[in-house]
């Protein structure tokens, strides 16, 4: 039976924030999502846990409209995804770190950073900002703000993946959504550079009432940095927990090393 307690409010105002009311989703022959409910309050910090294929990156896609549900609601401020236009009425509200931070690494760094205005800019404003670009102003603050201000007009491709985690951060700086998705945005860093990540992605929405959604599977990382974590198992809602409350315990259950862990206390390999 999933555990169905809900975390207290980093912040408690009147509306909730985001609502997932018996959402489902499948792909042919397989069920991603069974239908699942919760709600999000701003300034919550939201881990998603579970192992592969526990329905954590379907369920982020939903969330930034990127898919439609087969069943249930999702809204946020009190109004259904279903109903927003995509681009520049939900690049308002929901902004999203993909696991290779999305970037285009054949353009300067400051045309990957003013990208975070796309949602603002007309469709000729947007093409003519690759040649004179706009608001760069406000590119070169967020930069220098994150410490790689002398970046702007180097080639992306020729950065660390620090510096590149950095300029991930500076487009979502200046996209300024209501709601950060993060799809496991520390997978394939190291430990270092994961702290970073998870501390930039923190400073962004701490203080200002903004959510963080992020798909992790570090309980070090989610205890530390997220105020509570939701365990995703086969599609379906395994806990909903306090990240304090996340013992190694639970941690077996969701991710079934009981059954995988042999007398020696190894891990098989399946």
């Amino acid at each position: 039976m999933a555990d169905s307690r809900h975390h207290a409010a980093v912040a408690a105002p009147a509306a909730t924030h985001v609502v997932v009311k018996d959402v489902a989703k499948g792909y042919p022959g397989v069920r991603a999502l069974a239908p699942i409910a919760f709600s999000v309050q701003p300034g919550e910090r939201l881990a998603l846990a579970g192992p592969s294929g526990s329905g954590k990156t379907t369920l982020l896609y939903l969330l930034a409209g990127l898919l439609q549900p087969d069943a249930g609601q999702l809204c946020i401020d009190g109004r259904d995804l279903a109903e927003m236009r995509p681009g520049r009425e939900l690049a308002r509200l929901v902004g999203m770190v993909h696991q290779q931070y999305d970037l285009v690494s054949s353009l300067p760094v400051l045309h990957n950073v003013l990208a975070g205005r796309l949602g603002q800019w007309s469709l000729a404003g947007s093409a003519l900002s690759l040649i004179w670009p706009r608001e760069r102003h406000l590119a070169e603050e967020a930069l220098a703000r994150l410490g790689i201000a002398d970046k702007a007009s180097q080639r992306t491709s020729r950065l660390s993946g620090g510096e590149q985690q950095r300029v991930a951060i500076a487009r979502l700086m200046l996209q300024s959504p209501r709601i950060i998705l993060a799809d496991e945005p520390v997978s394939s860093l190291d430990p270092a550079l994961a702290e970073e990540m998870m501390r930039l992605l923190v400073d962004l929405v701490e203080g200002s009432g903004k959510t963080l959604i992020a798909s992790l599977h570090s309980p070090y990382l989610i205890k530390k940095y997220c105020t509570r974590v939701i365990g995703l198992r086969q599609g379906e809602m395994q806990f909903d927990l306090p990240a304090a409350d996340l013992t190694e315990a639970v941690l077996d259950r969701l991710y079934d090393l009981d059954r995988r862990r042999p007398e020696n206390g190894a891990i098989r390999q399946e």
